[in-house]
């Protein structure tokens, strides 16, 4: 199953959102009806938090509403994404199961008023979540409206009760074999921590001080592997009725305890909601981010931006506004990197409820408003771009994300709290961004031969098959770039001894890190090139590597803090410092010169994005984003997609899809 089947069910790319009819009368429905073609809405998701009304008392369904709504869309002309709706169990679940909610690490079970108060590990919430996606499939698995199944609703809560620690002890046994080995891969000799049975082995739950790292690490992975298997439970019982692909919306980029990769191999499509947390150029560096990463986490092929919001960007204690054309660049900055689509949360804005200052494409203010005329313009633009459909994004740069490295970067006890997993990530795709590059997230144990650049921010915890895949990376051909306190230990979370990082790691960076050195929150340690690093430091030696730039100050004056070491056909790299941002934009620029990694599109200005889609014939779409205050020349004249003319310039904030020929 491909998304081939649903822009064929459409005709083109998709285009709606989120559709709570249950929240209006049927005066409402039909102007709902009338504003969506004039929107261009082709697709609308419906049911994903209905399980009360779908199911008002255990075992009694009532579809007779959602049978009139799926009826309607259709004569509308408007296709579903019908959603299971477990995400927000009805009260009567709650009461009837109460061991069923979620307990906290600190032992408190919490109460029903909010969605997502549930133990995905609970059996009573895993039967009731497999009856209900049953009994929906069995009864539209092949309406004709029907496009898409969407399993759940953003996979999210952990929970530490006593089906959790059932569950985790079963899941411990299968990864382990025998208490010996979970106690040798623990390290329980520290502390007296060492099980003699598999029954006294509870979750990381609130204790003293620090918790063991290995079992927080196992944890973590248990419960995406539990929270996969919940929806791998969904999946089949729809399949068993429905040949319309499934998927289940992830949420970027750390929302979810998942592994992206895994989930990434089960969906028929990956599907994401995104969010930017952060107004103007940050926002569209976030999109792409985001972006990026619900294509790679596929496979690289075509994708679907399930949720973004119209009015919408969370910047820490308020909700933002979006500034005027920023609804169609942000769209196309998901549709650029590959998403057959853009969705939003969600169509009428609620009137109450919890989240009824949340963005949509139709305002309190209702259709008379600029949110809804912007609506209407994106809706005619993605229209004009059914002919991108299928086709997909090539890069020859990666970013490496691992969740078991962030995982461990999650553990009690580290060197310096100022480490964080996805901030360093999103500051090395953010410096290939500004340099107008497009880029894919790979696994450090992914084939990576096709890349020309490889950069790996944030492997504190690497595997001995990725340290290996990296030396065979560089050996090959490629240009690495290892960062700061990398391939420190290994996928048991123990120290790598004799030097760090990982010994086939170290082979191909040509350096031996002796001790970590992290700064104090005002201190900088400036470089011998001028350029300084903030927040950790490194004493290493070179084995067979150049030294690029040196510590001048304190115990590490002289010491390498940036090396580059040729090592058969490739050179691995390696910084030991956060660089400042001049310096690491200027670090990454000279990878890419070195490495032969360009833009997409080479000749237009700083500020202006492009990324280009491929067809499998051969056809090529370059999809351009100005970013810039002022209009900006284009490399020749072009067919606009978005206009039906040609196009010589963007004008400031404009956007343009030319046909490459």
């Amino acid at each position: 199953m491909t998304t081939s089947r649903l822009t064929d069910r459409l005709g083109g790319l998709a285009y709606g959102g989120d559709y709570n009819p249950e929240q209006w009368d049927e005066e409402v429905w039909k102007e709902d009806e009338e504003l969506m073609r004039r929107a261009r809405v082709n697709l609308a998701t419906v049911g994903v938090f209905s399980w009360a009304l779908l199911e008002p008392e255990e075992g009694r369904y009532d579809f007779a509403w959602l049978d009139a709504q799926l009826d309607r869309l259709h004569a509308a002309g408007v296709a579903v994404d019908l959603a299971t709706p477990t995400a927000s169990p009805p009260p009567w679940f709650t009461l009837a199961h109460p061991d069923a909610l979620p307990v906290t690490p600190e032992g408190n079970r919490l109460t029903h008023g909010s969605r997502d108060t549930y133990c995905l590990a609970a059996p009573a919430y895993r039967r009731a979540c497999a009856r209900i996606a049953a009994a929906l499939a069995e009864r539209y698995g092949d309406h004709p409206a029907l496009a898409l199944w969407h399993v759940h609703n953003e996979y999210v809560t952990l929970c530490w009760c006593e089906h959790t620690a059932a569950a985790f002890r079963v899941w411990l046994r299968e990864r382990h074999g025998s208490l010996d080995a979970l106690n040798e891969a623990w390290g329980t000799t520290f502390w007296s921590q060492r099980y003699g049975s598999w029954e006294q082995i509870q979750p990381p739950r609130a204790t003293q001080w620090h918790h063991n790292p290995g079992q927080a690490v196992d944890f973590r992975r248990f419960w995406s592997d539990e929270t996969l298997a919940a929806y791998r439970e969904q999946r089949d019982a729809i399949r068993a009725h429905s040949d319309r692909p499934v998927t289940t919306n992830l949420m970027l980029p750390g929302y979810q305890n998942l592994d992206l990769w895994a989930f990434g191999r089960e969906v028929d499509l990956v599907s994401v909601d995104h969010y930017p947390a952060a107004p103007g150029v940050d926002a569209a560096a976030d999109t792409a981010f985001g972006a990026d990463r619900a294509r790679s986490f596929g496979g690289g092929v075509p994708w679907l931006l399930m949720e973004q919001g119209t009015n919408t960007v969370y910047a820490g204690d308020r909700i933002l506004g979006k500034e005027p054309g920023e609804i169609l660049r942000h769209s196309l900055g998901h549709i650029a990197r590959g998403s057959e689509g853009a969705l939003f949360f969600q169509w009428r804005q609620s009137r109450a409820g919890a989240e009824q200052w949340h963005s949509a494409m139709v305002p309190h203010a209702g259709p008379d408003s600029r949110i809804f005329r912007e609506v209407t313009e994106v809706g005619a633009g993605v229209a004009r771009l059914g002919e991108l459909a299928g086709s997909t994004v090539r890069a020859e740069v990666a970013v490496l994300h691992d969740s078991d490295a962030w995982w461990a970067m999650d553990a009690d006890g580290l060197p310096s709290a100022e480490l964080d997993y996805h901030g360093t990530l999103r500051r090395a795709h953010r410096a290939l961004w500004d340099a107008r590059v497009t880029t894919d997230f790979a696994h450090p144990e992914h084939e990576l031969s096709r890349y020309r650049l490889v950069i790996a921010p944030a492997l504190f915890l690497l595997s001995d098959a990725g340290a290996e895949n990296l030396r065979r990376y560089v050996e090959g051909g490629g240009t690495l770039l290892v960062q700061h306190f990398s391939g420190a230990v290994d996928q048991r979370m123990h120290s790598r001894l004799g030097g760090y990082p990982a010994a086939p790691l170290r082979e191909a960076l040509g350096v031996r890190v002796e001790e970590y050195r992290p700064l104090r929150r005002d201190e900088q340690a400036v470089l011998s090139d001028g350029s300084y690093g903030t927040a950790w430091s490194e004493s290493l030696r070179t084995e067979g590597a150049e030294a690029l730039a040196a510590y001048t100050d304190g115990m590490l004056t002289g010491s390498p803090a940036l090396t580059r070491h040729r090592f058969g056909a490739g050179v691995g790299w390696y910084l030991s410092t956060r660089l400042d941002d001049t310096g690491y934009a200027a670090l990454v620029e000279r990878l890419l010169r070195e490495s032969g990694a360009g833009p997409a599109l080479p000749g237009l200005p700083p500020g202006v994005e492009a990324v280009t889609r491929h067809a499998p014939d051969g056809r090529r779409w370059h999809v351009l984003i100005n970013h810039r205050d002022r209009a900006a020349p284009l490399p020749g004249p072009a067919h606009d997609l978005l206009t039906g003319g040609p196009a010589d310039h963007l004008p400031a904030g404009g956007c343009a899809v030319l046909r490459a020929d």
